[in-house]
């Protein structure tokens, strides 16, 4: 996919590659002691080729999240997005609240992101998250749009089961 494509990831590519060509990972709060588990794939949700992360979110051992994680390029480099208005997904799940965090370059620790909530309803729904909406996390930086980094889609912040699918992500004008 060529950097200027409004396209993240449509998942027409063989699990965990994206259409970028960057692949997925999931992680989660064990990276640091914590206990949450689940699992990533790719499979035929409602009618429809999605990305599933399903699992336990703990809140044990100070933890509490579970995340699907993609580099916006396979390097890792930052992607310059001020053309763009938001992030558009196409997400159903469990009728649960989930996250989108987003990393640039001016993220150096694990634990800082800029963050908005959304919410993954039992039907297949297109969620536009603006831009402008997206709020620092343990950081004092504005979002720097000339180099998103990271998209995450998390389900974090209480004990629940995760289930959350995303057909489709993509920027928007």
């Amino acid at each position: 996919m060529a950097t200027g494509s409004p396209v993240i990831d449509d998942f027409s590519h063989a699990h965990p590659q994206s259409s970028r060509g960057a692949n997925w990972q999931l992680v989660s709060d064990q990276v640091m002691g914590g206990v949450s588990g689940g699992q990533m794939s790719r499979e035929t949700v409602a009618g429809r080729r999605a990305l599933r992360m399903r699992g336990a979110v703990s809140l044990e051992n100070n933890g509490g999240f579970l995340q699907m994680a993609l580099d916006i390029e396979p390097e890792g480099k930052g992607e310059d997005v001020t053309r763009w208005t938001g992030i558009a997904l196409e997400v159903c799940g469990n009728g649960e609240t989930y996250n989108m965090h987003l990393r640039t370059n001016d993220v150096k620790r694990s634990w800082q992101s800029y963050r908005q909530s959304f919410k993954a309803h039992p039907e297949w729904l297109t969620v536009h998250l603006p831009f402008s909406a997206f709020m620092p996390h343990r950081l004092e930086e504005p979002l720097d749009r000339s180099s998103l980094r990271r998209i995450g889609l998390v389900a974090i912040g209480r004990a629940f089961e995760a289930d959350l699918a995303v057909s489709d992500l993509r920027f928007y004008e």
